[in-house]
């Protein structure tokens, strides 16, 4: 049997490639993504070309190979690329700007995440930071997993640090008391919201955090931070911190439901698929009477009355007496102020979701014409 001209000498090899193209053409859901086609259906063309004993095609895939090996251990070691799609930092970063950020600054790391890249498929593994230059300060403009999505990338400039109280008031930052400087190349393109119209979609809406122009004072944690756990306790808040660092939720009422807490917002895979049915899983959107098991901690569908039927890795929370927090946490907001979606509506960023620094655009382009702006190539971003 030949293909291209090839005698095919192993078989099984060039069966197991055909079988891989035709799962990847025929049976990969369309919620894996088109990446996840083009991925598989390439990895079948590798098997198919090594069956045929082609030394320079085996050659030329074990250089490729290696090539890849590089790239990706200095992409998540060293510098990385990103693409900014949005204008949460106009004008500091631009829309359709190509930026090249810092992984090493704040403490190298090991990869996380093991998968298909482009798609959700992998696996998230334990990671380990190495020392760092300096830690994340006030001004710097970090790039980090969102942390209600852990599969995007956001860059937003650092507001507050591990301890500092924030306050924001007629849209002006004020830490521990003393008005913030506003970032160079800031933006107000809207009035300030009054104080008469609650924002409910702000993190912990409540009567002090009342729309993105007047929240708090909003205390940042920090490593050591202690949190009492009793009847008073804002579950909304906490618990957040708790699942971000390792520990495992669930809403336990026998016999009326048992459901399991995630940090990834349904909204938010919603924007990124496009498809109705990331809200399958989740409480509060089933069909035909069948609801889902997930439910985020600050989900509408649930009341704070609710966090009594908590339980934390296995443990009732009628058993926690209060909880130290385990890492820093930090407060960014886009140089975009009315056009942002930041640290306002999200909440904190924990230390070990900071992924590096922006450093400089490299490129950028105009995504109305699809003109370079050469003028931005080189730009600094401070």
């Amino acid at each position: 049997m030949k293909i291209f001209d090839y005698e095919i000498k192993n078989r099984l090899l060039s069966l197991m490639g055909l079988l891989i193209i035709i799962i990847s053409l025929v049976f990969i859901p369309d919620d894996y993504g088109f990446a996840t086609r083009v991925f598989c259906a390439v990895l079948g063309f590798i098997c198919i070309g090594i069956s045929t004993g082609n030394k320079k095609f085996v050659s030329e895939t074990k250089a490729l190979f290696i090539i890849v090996i590089i790239a990706l251990s200095v992409k998540v070691t060293l510098l990385e690329a990103y693409i900014v799609p949005t204008g949460s930092m106009e004008r500091t970063i631009m829309t359709g700007d190509f930026l090249i950020g810092s992984r090493f600054v704040y403490g190298m790391r090991t990869p996380n995440w093991i998968g298909i890249p482009y798609t959700d498929i992998g696996i998230f593994i334990p990671s380990v930071r190495f020392p760092k230059f300096k830690e994340p300060a006030v001004g710097d403009v970090l790039i980090f997993n969102y942390p209600r999505d852990r599969y995007v990338k956001y860059v937003k400039r650092c507001i507050a640090g591990p301890g500092d109280t924030l306050l924001i008031k007629n849209k002006q930052v004020y830490i521990n008391g003393t008005l913030s400087d506003l970032p160079e190349n800031y933006v107000f393109s809207q009035p300030e919201i009054p104080l008469s119209m609650q924002q409910k979609t702000i993190y912990l809406s409540s009567e002090t955090n009342i729309n993105k122009d007047n929240m708090g004072p909003v205390i940042i944690p920090q490593r050591g931070s202690y949190y009492k756990i009793d009847s008073n306790t804002n579950w909304r808040e906490l618990l957040p911190i708790m699942m971000m660092e390792g520990h495992v939720a669930k809403l336990e009422r026998e016999g009326v439901y048992s459901l399991d807490f995630t940090l990834q917002d349904p909204n938010e895979l919603w924007r990124r698929k496009e498809k109705m049915s990331v809200y399958d899983p989740y409480l509060g959107y089933g069909k035909d009477g069948k609801d889902g098991k997930l439910i985020t901690p600050w989900s509408q569908f649930i009341g704070n009355h609710n966090f009594e039927y908590l339980v934390i890795d296995g443990i009732p929370i009628s058993e926690w007496d209060g909880y130290e927090v385990k890492q820093n946490y930090y407060w960014a907001m886009g140089d975009n102020r009315d056009d942002s979606l930041d640290s306002r509506y999200w909440g904190l960023i924990p230390e070990n979701f900071i992924l590096g620094e922006a450093l400089f655009a490299y490129f950028s382009l105009d995504l109305r014409t699809w003109f370079p702006r050469f003028g931005r190539i080189g730009t600094i971003i401070k």
